[in-house]
């Protein structure tokens, strides 16, 4: 039985950046992982090939849609290749999963495949596709097998139309209409591929708005965008029977008056989130608690209830993003070393990967009014943005809200062209405590998206924006 200063189990986003760092740091490291390949459900069916598809798909709506204006004349109207759509995103996926291989090789991480499941808090031992075992111990562990799709009890997902968000990445038709369970980011953005694609999208959520974990101005904004692609929302609906026959879905749900909706469609995504991948993984026997989400329950250092086990990403409480599994990697790594490391969860940012993009760091204005703290609020619209109408991206805005009395800035949220990247520059500014002053003194390159951040923060201290 080899030993390791550290066994790393899970090799998502969470799991191989705890490996590498735990291997810079100068321990022996072990990655344990279930798949024949490596990066987890990010890499494999989840970021990466979802945003190869969101790309591929926003290329054809443009070609289809916006060309003209462009004055570029295709002389006839594009047709989808859906299969070249998917070999190309299934390249992007080999690609990048190589990319991780080469860094585990690099930094001198054993990698064994197979699944792994405690038979102590000090051994785990490897089930391999051949049917041998091996075992091995550590010192430490590090937890960080994920998550998989949730769904509701009564919903039998056959996988072929009724559906998860791993099929809908491989689907060899575009759906006529294809019905989404679930207005979070995974349904959206999945929908907005094929939406562009020529599919009706039909979302029906439970609560009274989209993306309801997000601000609801930016909910608001996406939902009048979307709308405009060939999505139909029904909100404040209860999904209560999933039947499916044929090619033929059926959906019933009922409104908040107990009145019926039903929706007919040849394919129905269920996106009602995630659930934590802790099944099988033998935590009785290390003596791990788990909550009654089946979640780890870990202490401020991301500890266990076993001192030397320690667990990440979406196995622990928080958000289920792999920027934030990420960063828990790095830090347990850290604390395993000695080192004293910090993590600011309310300055983790969120992106819906639509288009227009909406992404979000900091407080809501809905949580700001609850805590009763005192605030002021900027926004600017992006088609006041020379930058946007030059692209032809005019949708959505950019809202600050600043604290009232020092003028501190407590939650940045935009919806429009590229916020997934300039929401970086609000993290930066949150991290070092800016103000919106701050913001709005700061020279932005002309024309560019973030000058919409800067008139936003300016229209914060003392309504000074320049173009609106």
């Amino acid at each position: 039985m080899e030993n390791f200063d550290v066994v790393v189990v899970g090799a998502g986003p969470g799991g191989y950046v705890a490996a590498i760092r735990c291997a810079q740091l100068g321990m022996k490291t072990a990655l344990i992982e279930r798949y024949s390949t490596l990066g987890g459900t990010c890499l494999n069916v989840g970021c990466i090939p979802s945003k190869a598809l969101l790309d591929s798909s926003e290329h054809y709506h443009q070609a289809v849609h916006t060309f003209e204006a462009h004055g570029i004349d295709l002389g006839s109207k594009p047709k989808v290749n859906l299969t070249q759509m998917v070999k190309r995103k299934q390249d992007v996926v080999d690609q990048t999963t190589k990319g991780i291989d080469y860094l585990m090789k690099k930094n001198k991480v054993t990698v064994i495949h197979g699944h792994g499941t405690f038979t102590s808090s000090t051994s785990v031992s490897i089930a391999k596709a051949d049917g041998t075992n091996e075992e091995v111990s550590g010192k430490n562990f590090i937890i960080a097998t994920g998550s998989k799709p949730a769904s509701l009890p009564f919903i039998q997902i056959d996988k072929k139309r009724v559906i998860t968000s791993t099929e809908a990445l491989k689907l060899e038709e575009v759906p006529k209409h294809l019905i989404v369970i679930g207005g979070g980011v995974i349904g959206l953005e999945l929908g907005s591929v094929y939406a562009r694609l020529g599919s009706k999208v039909s979302v029906v959520e439970f609560m009274d708005g989209i993306i309801p974990t997000m601000d609801k101005t930016m909910g608001k904004e996406l939902q009048k965008s979307l709308t405009a692609i060939g999505f139909e929302f029904f909100l404040s609906h209860k999904v209560k029977e999933v039947t499916s026959k044929g090619k033929t879905v059926t959906v019933k749900a009922d409104n908040a008056k107990g009145e019926e909706l039903t929706l007919e469609g040849d394919y129905v995504l269920v996106s009602v989130g995630r659930k934590p991948y802790t099944d099988n993984l033998g935590l009785d026997k290390a003596g791990v608690q788990v909550d009654e989400r089946g979640r780890i329950v870990t202490n401020n250092h991301l500890q266990s209830s076993v001192p030397n086990i320690y667990a990440i990403g979406d196995v622990v409480k928080g958000a289920m993003l792999a920027h934030k599994a990420e960063e828990e990697g790095t830090f347990v790594a850290e604390v395993i070393a000695g080192q004293k490391p910090h993590i600011n969860y309310n300055l983790i940012p969120g992106v819906v990967y639509t288009w227009p993009e909406v992404a979000s760091v900091g407080y809501t204005e809905e949580q700001l009014k609850e805590m009763g703290k005192n605030y002021k609020v900027g926004s600017f619209p992006f088609k006041a943005s020379g930058r946007a109408r030059a692209s032809m991206d005019t949708d959505g805005l950019v809202k600050v809200l600043a604290d009232k009395d020092t003028d501190e800035i407590l939650g940045v949220h935009m919806i429009g062209p590229r916020c997934a990247d300039m929401i970086a520059e609000a993290v930066v500014a949150m991290e070092f405590r800016a103000s919106a002053e701050d913001i709005g003194r700061i020279s932005h390159a002309h024309p560019t998206f973030t000058e919409s951040f800067k008139e936003a923060a300016l229209d914060a201290t003392a309504k000074r924006a320049i173009h609106i």
